[in-house]
């Protein structure tokens, strides 16, 4: 008997879904009517405050005259600036996902001592309960690792001894195992998906309890587990600009609006993971490869400016890539001038793009970096500045580490993670109410209509 699920659209359900539509569109002048702003968000774009966190902070604006204008973005972690974070992290130093994890999760930056101990914990949850591999991720592998990640976490609640306890206690030590196993859930859910969909060898690798996150990532995705000191420490400053990035991002909102209604965490982190894989929230990266791909297809002279320049016009028209007007990677929902984790990470691709020997593809990311936001300015009317953001370059930093496309929305989740701890912690600290907001119902009241009366 074939176990898969019936995916034919017939047509009756075609016509169900035209008077789903029917029912279910809102006239969107109701929604200037009403004074209602659509994603929580007002006219200038900029989200309504609805909470306080001390875990992180954006500022892309500064006030002169009175007035709030657009600045050079910057990101705080509990207060320190993340620019100052990464340069005491240098290349030659120690990994820093887990000090920041710390630094989240804590509210202080740990010392030598602390961090030894706390990187030691990790390791120590970094192992999977025992048949785990065979009887959750290898039987019915996904297609998408996103929903094998999720699978994977909401099967953990079995295997946990009290899984339904919100004490802080135990939300933490369920918190310090989810960031220390997402590595294993992700990569061992690619390795199933291969084997089992693509006919490839398949290969386990245990994790090293002396190997940081980074490390233990290419050590357990790799056939023969070698890297360089440069890959692995791109990937743990990656994984440092991706563990959080405020409070009103869609995934870590969801952290705080789920855990208010008192639910465990295994379904709060499962509900961020749906969250993180819509393509209007984690699913950027692949796009700008994609995109820089197809540009390198089509632009015969990567250092000509003005053929650069009239391909992307030709994108932001819709008459070429994927027609949908989009330049992927540039522009943010709050930052204008700048990205400040472009910025950091742009210098450390450089770097790596030379030990790959890939300075002319680096070469043509930053052509087009420099060169989409006049193209945009000339072309849109801007409300406020446009630049690269994070996952302009993440992307590109991917593939050169040899990480596939399938995982680097799960790349974001186990960065990611650590963020949604320190929401789903803050908010039990809190005792908040539950989330509530208003919806107003439009739809006007109707007298019943017998059965028998009905058209």
């Amino acid at each position: 008997m074939d176990n898969t699920l019936c995916t034919n659209i017939t047509p009756g359900i075609n016509e169900l879904a035209n008077k789903t539509k029917a029912a279910n569109t809102i006239d969107s002048s109701l929604y200037s009517e009403y004074g209602v702003y659509r994603g929580l968000r007002n006219l200038n774009g900029e989200g309504l405050m609805v909470g306080l966190t001390g875990v992180s902070e954006i500022k892309a604006k500064t006030k002169k005259d009175g007035k709030l204008i657009p600045s050079e973005g910057e990101l705080y972690y509990r207060g320190y600036n993340i620019t100052d974070i990464i340069k005491g992290i240098p290349l030659s130093s120690h990994y820093g996902f887990e000090e920041c994890t710390y630094l989240l999760l804590f509210g202080e930056l740990p010392n030598l001592e602390q961090l030894k101990s706390f990187s030691a914990l990790l390791s120590s949850y970094r192992q999977l309960p025992q048949t785990f591999v065979r009887d959750t991720i290898m039987k019915a592998p996904s297609r998408d690792m996103m929903n094998s990640l999720s699978k994977g976490v909401l099967a953990l609640y079995s295997y946990d001894e009290n899984p339904n306890d919100t004490s802080l206690e135990n939300v933490l030590r369920q918190c310090l195992e989810l960031i220390s196993v997402f590595p294993l859930l992700s990569v061992y859910g690619y390795h199933a998906y291969r084997h089992f969909h693509m006919g490839k060898t398949l290969f386990i690798h245990r994790p090293l309890d002396e190997y940081s996150t980074s490390e233990n990532i290419l050590h357990l995705l790799r056939p023969d587990s070698e890297f360089s000191p440069l890959e692995a420490k791109l990937l743990d400053l990656l994984l440092i600009l991706h563990m959080e990035h405020g409070a009103g991002n869609n995934s870590s909102y969801t952290t705080h609006l789920v855990t208010t209604s008192g639910t465990d965490t295994y379904a709060c982190i499962s509900a961020a993971l749906a969250s993180l894989k819509g393509p209007n929230h984690g699913g950027a990266t692949p796009h700008v490869l994609h995109m820089l791909d197809d540009i390198a297809l089509h632009v015969k002279d990567w250092n000509d400016d003005e053929e650069i320049s009239a391909y992307l016009t030709k994108i932001l028209n819709k008459e070429a890539f994927d027609h949908t007007g989009n330049i992927y990677g540039i522009g943010h929902a709050v930052y204008s001038l700048s990205d400040p984790r472009n910025f950091i990470i742009k210098k450390f691709v450089e770097l790596l793009s030379k030990e790959k020997h890939l300075e002319k593809e680096f070469g043509l990311f930053s052509a087009v970096e420099r060169l989409a936001p006049e193209v945009i300015s000339k072309n849109r009317t801007m409300y406020k500045g446009v630049s690269a953001n994070l996952e302009f370059y993440s992307g590109f930093v991917y593939s050169m580490l040899k990480i596939p496309e399938e995982l680097f929305t799960p790349m974001f989740a186990i960065a990611r993670i650590a963020g949604w701890s320190a929401h789903r912690l803050e908010e039990l600290c809190n005792d908040s109410r539950i989330i509530r907001p208003a919806f107003k119902c439009i739809s006007p009241r109707r007298d019943f209509i017998p059965m028998d009366e009905r058209k």
